[in-house]
């Protein structure tokens, strides 16, 4: 009697991101077991995210450091310029990083939070004097002409017409106002403090971020939240709201979106978004699909964390720089469990963002400082993986002899492509290689016209290739180095037999 066959057409494979919380037997195979260096694009495919091109030719200043922050000064003449800190130093430029720190002014790390303000921008780290700079020179805040109370605080947020400040040594729940659109005055005028250590629901607590949305002022405890309304007055504003048992991990994993606030908590990503007709702010939870590798990768975080939204790209960047890994979360829609759909980013090197305001996504790196965009870093290939999760055919209980893979992908000009499959979770993979030639796009009235397929982008190459072996449970995979094409991954048919029962 012929043998069964069987096939699992993987339609968008990867559509919902990775996930490595469900049981890999019982996952839906639109999930990844693997999706580095990868997007989800704007039709939904897994694809190889983009690159980054260096910008910056002379980083002599920088040695052999990274650029550990990124803020683009937006002046009102029109005219920005591009901040930045590495090496124990505060640069200027991007082609060529010019020192800026102030004469005879020691600085010791690399962690400072930069904000703009009133066509200034201003530069806070702890148990560092805090800087200003106003598009000519970097100075000392309290150097500045009518400086009064500036204080020593780790964050700072610009909002409501105020500099916000907390985080100064020994005063861990006391949040400083400056007065009116003056930035360097912490004691005059309508400046002043509030002290948060009776309001935390859930007894001491720390701030560790601030936040502002919609009149609100959000203070980010290292294991709770307070709400006060009302901040565009701060000397009459009130507690409106406490949330026990979430708080923010660090300061730059804090997020606008326009619409919410997005944050790193020691459970996962979570958004801040608020109900207007309720007044109530509900908290959910964004990363529920990797919560065990978040909070694995919190436990051995040892250096920084780094973070951006770019609504450009739809995406939430979220970096671990000390295990140099990204996790990209997709911000345009969520599963069916509330969770942005994520994939990851690994040894890129990225140690800082900003997002530009023309929407170009500024990349730090030891080489500098980089533009996203292109399909290769800096000139070098890097790889893409993509695996699915085990495919059981309906039945796990039978042998499958897996017998053809025919994946469909677009783009991947001139790329050596690997499909690898691997039976019952063994982790030695069988590998059939092929390479997409040289695609030449056809364009309407051009001699190409005739002689090739008509497209108006990246064409579609389809491969059918023998595959070997058998086993109950199957896991396919592709992987591809990305080298100034781009790739995405329409979907992957998997023919199999179906054998005996076990």
């Amino acid at each position: 009697m012929a043998q069964e066959l069987k096939s699992i057409n993987l339609v968008a494979p990867a559509f919902k991101g990775v996930n490595t919380e469900d049981s890999p037997l019982a996952q839906d195979p639109s999930f990844a077991e693997i999706a580095d260096n990868a997007v989800i694009d704007k039709r939904g495919r897994i694809a190889a995210r983009k690159g980054h091109n260096v910008l910056t030719t002379d980083k002599t200043e920088l040695g052999s450091e990274s650029i550990r922050a990124i803020k683009e000064f937006d002046r009102s003449s029109g005219s920005n310029i591009i901040l930045s800190v590495g090496n124990n130093k505060i640069f200027t430029g991007t082609t060529t990083l010019t020192d800026a720190t102030p004469g005879g002014y020691t600085v010791t790390a690399d962690n400072w939070k930069i904000v703009n303000f009133n066509d200034k921008a201003y530069l806070f780290q702890a148990s560092h004097e805090p800087l200003v700079y106003d598009g000519t020179s970097i100075v000392r805040l309290d150097s500045v002409s009518g400086a009064a109370g500036v204080v020593l605080g780790n964050e700072v947020c610009a909002a409501y017409g105020r500099l916000w400040v907390t985080g100064v040594g020994g005063s861990p729940s006391i949040v400083y106002w400056s007065d009116l659109l003056i930035g360097h005055d912490f004691s005059g005028g309508t400046s002043g403090s509030i002290d948060v250590s009776k309001v935390w629901p859930d007894g001491y607590d720390e701030i560790v971020a601030l936040a502002a949305h919609n009149g609100l002022l959000i203070i980010f405890g290292k294991h709770s939240i307070i709400v006060y309304q009302g901040a565009e007055a701060p000397a009459t504003m009130t507690l409106a709201d406490t949330v026990a048992g979430v708080g923010c991990v660090d300061r730059d994993t804090v997020q606008y979106t326009g619409t919410d606030v997005l944050f790193l908590s020691h459970t996962g990503l979570k958004s801040f978004g608020r109900t207007i007709q309720q007044k109530s702010m509900p908290i959910s939870s964004l990363s529920g699909n990797i919560t065990k590798d978040i909070i694995s990768g919190l436990q051995t975080e040892n250096t920084f964390f780094r973070s951006v939204y770019s609504p450009e790209e739809g995406f939430y960047l979220l970096t671990f720089v000390g295990q140099d890994t990204t996790y990209c979360f997709d911000v345009r829609g969520t599963t069916e469990n509330g969770s942005y759909r994520v994939t990851r980013w690994v040894s890129t090197g990225f140690a800082s963002y900003t997002r530009q305001e023309d929407g170009t996504l500024l990349i730090g790196t030891s080489e500098g400082i980089s533009e996203y965009a292109g399909y290769t870093d800096n000139g070098s290939a890097y790889r893409f993986k993509y695996y699915s999760p085990s495919l059981t055919f309906g039945d796990s209980s039978r042998v499958k002899i897996l017998k053809k893979l025919k994946p469909t992908l677009v783009g991947a000009n001139n790329a050596t492509v690997f499909m690898k499959w691997a039976y019952d979770f063994k982790g030695t993979y069988s590998t059939a290689e092929f390479t997409v030639g040289d695609q030449i796009t056809g364009f309407y009235g051009e001699s190409e016209y005739t002689t090739v397929e008509f497209t108006g982008g990246a064409l579609t190459n389809q491969r059918s290739l023998n595959a070997t072996g058998y086993g109950t449970s199957i896991v396919v995979g592709l992987e591809a180095d990305i080298d100034g094409s781009q790739l995405s991954l329409q979907e992957i048919n998997v023919m199999a037999l179906m054998g005996k029962l076990l």
